[in-house]
C-alpha cells in the first residue's frame, strides 16, 4: 500500500499562443479548472495503476469538491483533513507546443500538522510505501516516522529545494528527479548520484526517456522514451511517479515498473489536464505505442 503525504490543488489552465515574457500581457484562448497538485496527481495515478493509495493532506473549507473527485478516482481519503483556510491552487499557462509554466499558492497544503501525519502512519504496515513531494510541509517528521515504522520512503523532489532533500537523504529508498533537479542535487551535494546513500534513483529526461541509478545493485540503466505527439506536459512527471511506485508496490521489478510508468507518462502528454485525465491501466494496455 502507498501512503502519500501530498498536495491537493485546484488547477486553473490557461491556453496561450506562447508563454508570456517579463511584463507581457497576453489573452488566453481557453480556460479550464480541474483537480491537481503533485500529491493528488500521484495518488490518482497510483490508484489508476491498480494499487491501494491513502492520501494524507489538507483542504480548505472550499475543497469538498476535490475530496469527492479523489474518491471518484479510487483514492482513499480518510486522512484528508478539511480545515479553515483556502485550498491550494495553481495557475498553469500552456502554450501551443505543450510547454508550460506554473504559479502555485500552497494554501492548506502547508498547514498539515505532525499529529495528522502521525495518525495516518500509525495505521500503516511495515513494508508499505510513504510517498512525498515538496508541495506540503511535514516531510522531515514524516520521513523519521516512516522509517521508525518500517515503511519504504519514495521522494519526488519537486519543486526542488536543496535543503529539503538533503535533510532526509539518509531515509530515502527511492528518489525521483527530472534532469534539471538532478543537476541541482549534484550541485547541492558536490557529488554524483551514484555517491548518494539512496538505493534507487530514477531521473526522467522528457523525450530522452529516463535513467535508473541503482546504488544497491551498482548499475546505471537507460530507457528510451515512447514517441508520441505531445500537447501538454503538465502532470506527466507526476503520472510517471505514481505509476512507477504502484508498479513496485504490486511486485514488479524496477525495469518493469519504469516501462509501465513511461507508457503512462507518454499517454498523459497527449491530453490536456492533470489528475482528471490521468490514464488508467486498461487504457495503457490497450494503446498501441508503436503507431
Amino acid at each position: 500500500m502507498i501512503w502519500n503525504l501530498g498536495s491537493i490543488n485546484a488547477d486553473n489552465f490557461y491556453l496561450l499562443p506562447h508563454l508570456p515574457g517579463p511584463g507581457e500581457t497576453i489573452s488566453a484562448r481557453d480556460f479550464r479548472q480541474g483537480l491537481g497538485g503533485k500529491g493528488a496527481n500521484m495518488s490518482v495515478a497510483a490508484a489508476r495503476a491498480g494499487t491501494r493509495v491513502m492520501h494524507v493532506g489538507a483542504l480548505g473549507a472550499d475543497g469538498g469538491w476535490a475530496l469527492e473527485r479523489l474518491l471518484e478516482y479510487g483514492v482513499e481519503t480518510a486522512h484528508i483533513t478539511l480545515m479553515e483556510g483556502v485550498t491550494g491552487h495553481a495557475n498553469i499557462a500552456v502554450d501551443l507546443e505543450g510547454e508550460n509554466n506554473i504559479v502555485i499558492f500552497p494554501g492548506t497544503n502547508h498547514e498539515i500538522t505532525d499529529e495528522m501525519i502521525g495518525a495516518a502512519l500509525s495505521e500503516a504496515s511495515s513494508g508499505d510505501w510513504l510517498l512525498m513531494q515538496n508541495e506540503t510541509n511535514g516531510q522531515r517528521f514524516a520521513a523519521r516516522t516512516a522509517k521508525t515504522l518500517g515503511l519504504r520512503l519514495a521522494y519526488a523532489a519537486a519543486p526542488f529545494d536543496a535543503d529539503a532533500v538533503t535533510a532526509i537523504l539518509e531515509q530515502i529508498d527511492l528518489l525521483v528527479l527530472n534532469e534539471v533537479e538532478a543537476a541541482q542535487l549534484r550541485a547541492a551535494t558536490g557529488g554524483e548520484l551514484r555517491q548518494l546513500p539512496i538505493d534507487d534513483i530514477v531521473v526522467t529526461l522528457g523525450a530522452g526517456g529516463c535513467e535508473w541509478v541503482s546504488n544497491k545493485a551498482h548499475l546505471v540503466e537507460s530507457f528510451p522514451a515512447y514517441q508520441v505527439d505531445a500537447v501538454d506536459t503538465t502532470g506527466a512527471g507526476d503520472t510517471f511517479t505514481g505509476y512507477l511506485l504502484a508498479g513496485l508496490d504490486r511486485g514488479m521489478t524496477m525495469p518493469q515498473a519504469i516501462d509501465l510508468a513511461m507508457r503512462a507518462g507518454a499517454l498523459m502528454v497527449t491530453r490536456h489536464g492533470t489528475a482528471d485525465v490521468i490514464p488508467d491501466l486498461k487504457e495503457i494496455r490497450d494503446h498501441d505505442f508503436r503507431s
